[in-house]
C-alpha cells in the first residue's frame, strides 16, 4: 500500500471515529427475546465490575445454553428429524478474532467451545466430530443433551413429521411454549470495546447437518469494534441469504441508527427471498458505539431485552409486517 493509500485510510478511520465516539465507562448489554433477560444479568455481573464485553456475551448466553427448560439452546434443545440434538454457536471480539462450531453434539455450553477454537486454533468453524473430538480433548464434558420433554416432542412430530416453522416459535409444534430459537447477544464494556455471540441448537426437527445463520460469521452476528456489532434471530436461510448481519454493520457505518440499520436488512429479505414472509419471522438486533441501541423484524413478536447503569427493560421490536 503506497503513502497516499494509507493517508486516505487514517483520514476515512479519523471520520468513522468522528461519527461514532465511544461512549466509555457506560457499559450496555442486548440481547434476543424475553429469556434475553435472565442472560443478561450474567453477562452484567462482568461488564459492572469493569470486564470484558467478551467474556460479558460468553457468561450470558450460557445461561439458556444450561436451561432445560429452554428448548431451543443448548441443554434441552428440541433434536433434529432424526432425534439428535446438534448446536451451532459463534463467538466474535473487538480485536476481529472470531470462533464458531457448527453441528456439535453432546456438549451443553456450545459457546465456550466456540470461543476456545477462536483462541487456541487458526481456524474459524469446526464442525461436527470434528467439533466433538476437539471439546472432549479440552476437558468439557459429553452428555446427553435430549430431555424427556423434547424427545416426547419429536416421537410425537413423528407421527405426522409435518414441517411447519410457527412464527415467533421456531419450534414447530403447534401449542408450545414460546421458547423461539436462538439468543444472540452484543455487549459493550467500559473501555469502549464491543464483543458478541450468538447459540442455538436450531431448528426443531431439521435435517441432520442443518446449519442456519447462528454460527456463521457475518450472518447470525458480526463486530466491527469501530462500529458496533449485530445479531439476527428468526429462520437462519434468509439471514444467510443477505449476510444479514454484516449488511446491519455497514448499515450503521453509513451514518443510519441501529434500528434504522435493522430495518433496511429486514427490508433486504423481503425484496430477496423467494419464500412467503408472512409463514416466518427474522429479526435483527444492533448496538453501535454510541451505547445506542434497537431492532427490526419481519412480524410482530420479536422482543429484545437491554441492561445498562440505567436500565433493565424488555422491548418489543417494530416490524414490517
Amino acid at each position: 500500500m503506497g503513502s497516499a493509500a494509507i493517508l486516505a485510510a487514517k483520514r476515512t478511520l479519523a471520520q468513522t471515529e468522528a461519527n461514532y465516539p465511544v461512549t466509555k465507562g457506560q457499559p450496555v448489554v442486548i440481547s434476543t427475546w424475553d429469556f434475553g433477560k435472565d442472560a443478561n444479568v450474567a453477562a452484567w455481573e462482568v461488564l459492572q465490575n469493569g470486564g470484558r464485553a467478551l467474556d460479558a456475551v460468553e457468561a450470558g448466553v450460557k445461561v439458556p445454553e444450561a436451561d432445560p427448560n429452554n428448548q431451543s439452546i443448548g441443554l434441552g434443545g428440541r433434536p433434529d428429524r432424526d432425534g439428535r440434538v446438534t448446536l451451532d454457536a459463534c463467538i466474535m471480539d473487538e480485536k476481529n478474532n472470531c470462533g464458531a462450531v457448527m453441528c456439535l453434539e453432546y456438549i451443553v455450553h456450545a459457546i465456550s467451545v466456540a470461543r476456545m477454537v477462536m483462541e487456541r486454533t487458526p481456524h474459524v468453524a469446526l464442525v461436527g466430530d470434528g467439533a466433538l473430538q476437539f471439546a472432549l480433548e479440552h476437558g468439557f464434558k459429553k452428555e446427553n443433551l435430549l430431555t424427556a420433554k423434547s424427545e416426547a416432542e419429536w416421537k410425537e412430530w413423528l407421527k405426522t413429521s409435518k414441517y411447519k416453522p410457527v412464527p415467533n416459535i421456531e419450534n414447530i409444534m403447534p401449542g408450545s411454549e414460546k421458547n423461539h430459537d436462538t439468543i444472540g447477544m452484543v455487549a459493550m464494556d467500559a473501555s469502549g470495546n464491543v464483543s458478541g455471540a450468538c447459540t442455538t441448537s436450531g431448528m426443531a426437527y431439521k435435517l441432520h447437518g442443518r446449519v442456519g445463520d447462528s454460527p456463521i460469521i457475518g450472518a447470525g452476528l458480526f463486530v466491527d469494534n469501530e462500529i458496533g456489532a449485530a445479531t439476527s434471530t428468526g429462520v437462519g436461510e434468509e439471514v444467510i441469504r443477505i449476510a444479514g448481519s454484516h449488511l446491519v454493520v455497514e448499515m450503521m457505518r453509513l451514518g443510519k441508527s441501529p434500528e434504522e440499520a435493522c430495518r433496511i436488512a429486514v427490508e433486504r429479505i423481503s425484496k430477496k427471498s423467494p419464500r412467503d414472509l408472512k409463514e416466518i419471522q427474522v429479526g435483527f438486533l444492533a448496538l453501535n458505539k454510541k451505547g445506542e441501541y434497537g431492532a427490526f423484524a419481519l412480524q410482530k413478536g420479536f422482543t429484545y431485552a437491554v441492561r445498562n447503569g440505567k436500565e433493565e427493560k424488555i422491548y418489543a421490536s417494530k416490524s414490517l409486517f
